[in-house]
């Protein structure tokens, strides 16, 4: 793979605006390894790290790396995403260049059916990219945590006069099975993909680690155009750019994996690792969430050169109340959001969303709170995950005893996380020690 000097320094985000450049994100998965969180909303529109969305990411990259054209492509419970993005993404409208304009599946196809894959979302809209006429269309998903320069992958594809440049992060070779694995050339270019082989070929000089797509593309427009075109005619086809479209090219045509560890945000520290997470279930998104609370964390919201924009809510300053032995409000090595009040409750090793309220004595530990939730006095709350506005009533316990917590109705993963999306059933602490 090239070196970080050939692949991040060629584009800056200034060159940006000399390339027509449309932004597609898919936005439509269900995200069914994500219930009961997406029991009612997207996975894009799932909150994550105390005040954003998981869309928050992607649409904060396309417009910090200078790229403002960009449809939304959403479909499965999309009423939580298209209240956001009214909310926090519509411009103003005075640039015809400038929007951010979400697209409901609209059955364009022949069959007049629902997206059947990543290539195919975007082929029922191709009057939305014929109508734009751009140079490099740039498709991104909005189901993964990270920060990312687009503006130098576009370089990348066009120093290199690819068709398709794909984003390509090293992962540990033990983890091939879980991930698509890019083969690649010492130059980049693409020799062919492995779905998920635990034996797939290993980077070029480095035996330990493999290349794993990252779902994120950039394309040539006329590529792009002729690709879907022709994958629409194949009766034998998945309509997916990882699964059909993409492997074809392969060794063929010039498609190039982009080094992401090469990716530099300007404003960060030199040297800096890039974040990214694919937030697909329960597990990753509990421990990207988890992540935010290191002192230095490798996720960095702080950087006013990079912003992570979301919405901008009226709430009040958090507050910490009574100075009280055993009744004094606390939070260590937690992430607490506006509006949030603790009266004498201790929270530790937590994110809590706006609005959360944390009782007297009770303590909350390794918890994912969102938005208007209430912790009742005494309660005890450990590694779970509460949903919006869930209320725990006085002395109730969650997180202790995993085969209790499945008992009551609530979902528990294997790694004894519990998730509840619903009021929770009285359980006195006496009841379980502690």
């Amino acid at each position: 793979m090239t070196n970080t000097s050939e692949q991040d320094s060629a584009f800056p985000v200034e060159r940006a605006s000399h390339i027509r450049v449309l932004g597609v994100v898919l936005a439509g998965g269900k995200g069914t390894r994500l219930f009961p969180l997406t029991r009612e909303r997207a996975k894009p529109a799932v909150p994550f790290g105390g005040t954003y969305r998981i869309i928050d990411f992607v649409l904060s990259n396309f417009i910090n790396s200078g790229i403002n054209s960009i449809y939304v492509l959403t479909q499965f419970r999309s009423q939580s995403l298209l209240q956001h993005l009214s909310e926090v993404w519509q411009f103003s409208g005075l640039l015809p260049s400038h929007f951010i304009i979400p697209v409901p599946a609209q059955m364009r196809s022949e069959n007049e059916a629902w997206y059947q894959g990543t290539a195919d979302a975007i082929s029922q809209n191709l009057n939305l990219i014929q109508q734009s006429d751009p140079h490099v269309v740039a498709v991104f998903g909005a189901d993964h945590i990270y920060r990312m320069n687009i503006a130098s992958m576009i370089g990348f594809h066009m120093d290199k006069r690819a068709d398709v440049t794909v984003a390509a992060i090293p992962v540990p070779q033990k983890h091939a099975s879980e991930f698509g694995v890019i083969e690649a050339s010492e130059d980049g270019r693409i020799m062919a993909f492995h779905e998920k082989n635990p034996n797939a070929p290993t980077i070029p000089g480095d035996p330990s680690q493999v290349y794993a797509s990252m779902g994120n593309y950039i394309f040539s427009k006329k590529t792009l155009v002729e690709l879907l075109e022709a994958d629409a005619k194949d009766p034998s086809s998945h309509h997916d750019f990882g699964k059909d479209i993409l492997p074809k090219l392969a060794g063929k045509s010039p498609i190039y994996a982009y080094n992401f560890q090469t990716n530099h945000i300007p404003g960060d520290p030199e040297g800096s690792t890039p974040y990214w997470r694919d937030v697909g279930n329960i597990e990753a998104y509990y421990d990207a969430n988890m992540d935010l609370r290191a002192v230095a964390p490798d996720l960095n919201l702080y950087n006013r050169q990079w912003p992570l924009r979301g919405a901008s809510y009226p709430d009040p300053p958090a507050k910490f109340t009574f100075d009280e032995a055993n009744r004094r409000g606390e939070a260590i090595d937690s992430i607490v959001s506006a509006g949030c009040i603790l009266s004498g409750g201790v929270v530790r090793n937590s994110v809590l969303g706006r609005g959360v309220k944390v009782h007297t004595a009770a303590l909350v530990e390794g918890c994912v709170i969102l938005d208007n939730c209430d912790i009742g006095r005494y309660a005890k709350v450990r590694n779970a995950i509460l949903d919006k506005n869930v209320r725990v009533p006085e002395n109730t316990q969650i997180g202790y005893d995993a085969d209790a917590d499945r008992a009551r109705g609530w979902h528990v993963t294997e790694s004894g996380i519990t998730v509840i999306d619903g009021e929770p059933t009285p359980v006195p602490v006496s009841a379980v020690a502690v």
